[in-house]
């Protein structure tokens, strides 16, 4: 949500600093890469302390830096608040995949696991819609304070929840009995991580992500894809307000109802998820564990990949001329909308299957560079709205995306083959042997 209800109130920024476009967009840029870099450097800090301390300083840290966007004298302090800011929010999308895990069984992990990514998904959407009514009738400074609010009721009821991490769980239980005791020959399993050091989780959150990002096939090919999948959606972020406020003369609040059909499509996704996991399950299954290859989550995806430049093309032909009902742009993000959270859903679902034990660090490094083209994208977009005009600047990305449609065909087809030529599954199948 403070990702992108920042770009509903653009104008007003762009307007008191007395700044180029490119340079208030720069903060949604900073904002991702603070995100990509907390995901990263702070997702296994819950394996020492517990996720519930994480979240709770997270969040406070979170607000301490959002207070001084809402009170910014300069655009400076916008842009390196938001980056700091965006380190903790990071550490918070990192660990509550986790948590969500922790609380469920294997029957019902999958349809949680999609019901917690349609609130990150719809998350983005929704800030984007709220942020339009609060800038038109409050101003800009006011939709900081709508996030500093909504991080204090966060605060509030994290700190209602109890801890949920087995491991943390476990330890607390250990040093209650080695007190009642007096016996430290009382142990657990998971002791050994409290002896880990601050220089050990830098190098275990970024040593091994970065490996397998550059050496790894399947990392190679889906961190690309879901980079610019990613990207393309964050620069919807800046091409609604121009095709709605700009082009067909909306008012900031009414524009921001443009991502309506975004966020109604994220909905059909979740809704789907029991049909498409019984069509995953029909699939043959894997020799080695009995169930469904990995690759039978890529069945969802490539629906995804046809879906979302299906949808692009779409809102490309109907933003403009504005003759065209404002009905018709709408209604073409709900393809984008499905689009993009079948591949979020079940990418993330293939790479975990294929890594397993590995997946954290496939996962991180998928982070890395999908928040990376997140941030780096939408500066050009202004620039590539103005110059080709909302019919091709569209049709531009959507031809990106169509490139793209094989990969998920090719692992859906040949993914075993290409598992097996990885060192990191062939060396944890020689362990499990």
């Amino acid at each position: 949500m403070y990702t992108t209800i920042y770009t509903s109130a653009a104008d007003g920024m762009q307007k008191e600093f007395e700044v180029p476009p490119t340079i208030i967009v720069l903060g949604l840029t900073t904002n991702l890469f603070g995100i990509a870099l907390g995901s990263v450097l702070l997702s296994s800090v819950s394996e020492i302390y517990g996720r519930r301390p994480l979240y709770l300083i997270s969040v406070f840290l979170f607000g301490v830096f959002v207070l001084p966007v809402a009170l910014a004298k300069n655009v400076e302090t916008i842009l390196i608040s938001r980056f700091f800011g965006g380190i903790f929010a990071g550490s918070i999308m990192s660990n509550s995949p986790g948590s969500v895990t922790d609380v469920t069984n294997d029957r019902y992990r999958a349809l949680a696991i999609s019901c917690w990514s349609l609130g990150a998904m719809n998350g983005s959407v929704l800030g984007a819609m709220i942020g339009g009514f609060v800038y038109q009738y409050l101003g800009w400074r006011w939709i900081n304070w709508l996030v500093l609010i909504c991080s204090g009721v966060n605060f509030l009821l994290i700190a209602l929840v109890k801890e949920t991490y087995t491991p943390s769980l476990l330890r607390k239980r250990t040093k209650k009995i080695q007190e009642e005791t007096g016996d430290q020959r009382w142990w657990c399993h998971y002791d050994h991580n409290e002896a880990v050091t601050g220089s050990q989780i830098i190098k275990k959150n970024l040593g091994r992500p970065i490996h397998m990002m550059f050496f790894e096939p399947i990392c190679v090919f889906w961190n690309l894809y879901l980079g610019v999948v990613y990207a393309v959606l964050f620069l919807c972020f800046v091409a609604y307000p121009i095709v709605f406020k700009e082009l067909r003369g909306w008012a900031p609040g009414l524009a921001g109802l443009g991502y309506c059909g975004i966020g109604t499509g994220s909905v059909i996704a979740v809704i789907s998820e029991p049909l498409i996991r019984r069509i995953i399950a029909m699939h043959s299954p894997d020799p080695g564990t009995g169930q469904p290859a990995p690759e039978a989550a890529v069945f969802a995806v490539g629906i995804g990949s046809v879906l979302i430049p299906l949808g692009e093309f779409g809102f490309a032909w109907t933003a403009q001329p504005s003759t065209i009902h404002w009905i018709f742009p709408i209604l073409a993000g709900i393809p984008f909308g499905i689009g993009n959270s079948l591949v979020f859903i079940y990418t993330a679902n293939y790479i975990a299957g294929s890594y397993r034990e590995y997946a954290t660090s496939a996962l991180a490094g998928n982070t890395i560079v999908r928040f990376g083209l997140a941030g780096l994208l939408p500066l050009a977009g202004s620039k590539m709205y103005s110059t080709l005009g909302a019919n091709w600047a569209g049709t531009t990305l959507a031809l990106i995306e169509v490139m793209l449609i094989p990969i998920s065909f090719v692992f859906y087809k040949y993914g075993h083959k290409i598992r097996k030529r990885s060192p990191l599954i062939d060396k944890r199948s020689e362990g499990s042997g």
